[in-house]
């Protein structure tokens, strides 16, 4: 007969060997790991990717996907991010209309001091909130919510060509992260096309310019690639067929991509460290050399 005792290390057994079979190592460097595992939010499973750097890291970036695709779509883009020594996260989810009621609860869920990575470290205080297309969308949403229940934790955006599901929520979204550009935002967008609505974000993003210029800040707030750019240059190497295929497009340019992940990476390490590499703003050498060869513009 199996007493008490035994029937709780059993038990415990059992937890240790589903809760390992629930992780998966996606990728190992010595850059860090992305792991594959399941996050429980506000009752739902969710198959969720890290990135967890092979250092302390002191920022995380919330990569949030497309509409219709999934995080494996940015998942070099995303490594970039771990290179530079931030965490980064991606939830496996609809991002129809941008799911803010989703956003809501994951701004929960990151300042939750329960929770823990799948290496048994805690999330770092800064957070950087950010995404592609739909999940620009979705990022900004996550941003509106953490600026009203821990303000203190939001330290700006990043988006990859994001489009607004809704350009009123998205614009009251946009200038709540911005806060009259005290804390940074930026994009990287694509020529207008249909995938990104005809590029329905600028308006939040040059309200956000000018209210930060209104309020003594230079008002950057990212560049658009000029030349052949795609919806899905943040996907890059990652892309398929159908990504680039859906917005009548050819497949992504190689420099195109490495100019969008050369860029948002740079911004979230100077985000979380409040810092700005100046090669990386206007007047700089790698902005200046993108607007001098006819391969990208200020957003203005």
């Amino acid at each position: 007969m199996i007493n008490a005792i035994s029937k709780t290390l059993i038990a415990a057994a059992l937890c240790t060997a589903v809760a390992a079979q629930a992780q998966t190592i996606v990728f190992q460097d010595a850059t860090g790991t992305v792991i594959n595992s399941t996050l429980n939010i506000n009752g739902t499973n969710y198959s969720t990717d890290w990135y967890l750097p092979t250092g302390t890291a002191n920022g995380i970036v919330s990569v949030q996907h497309g509409f219709s695709r999934n995080c494996g779509h940015q998942r070099d883009t995303t490594k970039r991010f771990m290179a530079s020594g931030l965490m980064a996260i991606c939830i496996n989810a609809s991002m129809q209309g941008g799911n803010e009621a989703l956003a809501d609860q994951v701004a929960a869920k990151l300042i939750d001091p329960s929770l823990v990575t799948p290496d048994g470290r805690a999330v770092p205080y800064k957070i950087v909130v950010g995404g592609h297309s739909a999940g620009g969308h979705f990022g900004s949403r996550l941003g509106l919510k953490l600026h009203q229940i821990a303000p203190d934790r939001l330290a700006g955006g990043v988006f990859f060509d994001p489009v607004a599901g809704n350009t009123t929520s998205f614009m009251t979204n946009m200038t709540t992260i911005s806060q009259n550009g005290l804390r940074p935002v930026y994009a990287v967008a694509a020529n207008s096309n249909i995938c990104n609505s005809s590029n329905n974000s600028f308006a939040a993003l040059k309200q956000i310019r000018t209210n930060a210029i209104a309020n003594g800040r230079d008002g950057f707030v990212g560049m658009q690639l000029t030349s052949s750019s795609t919806h899905v240059d943040s996907e890059g190497n990652n892309t398929n067929f159908t990504g680039y295929a859906a917005c009548f497009q050819s497949a992504p340019k190689t420099y195109n991509t490495d100019y969008l992940r050369t860029m948002t990476s740079q911004w979230a390490v100077d985000i979380v460290n409040n810092v700005k590499t100046a090669a990386m703003y206007p007047n700089g050498s790698y902005i200046n050399n993108l607007i001098s060869i006819s391969r990208g513009k200020l957003i203005q």
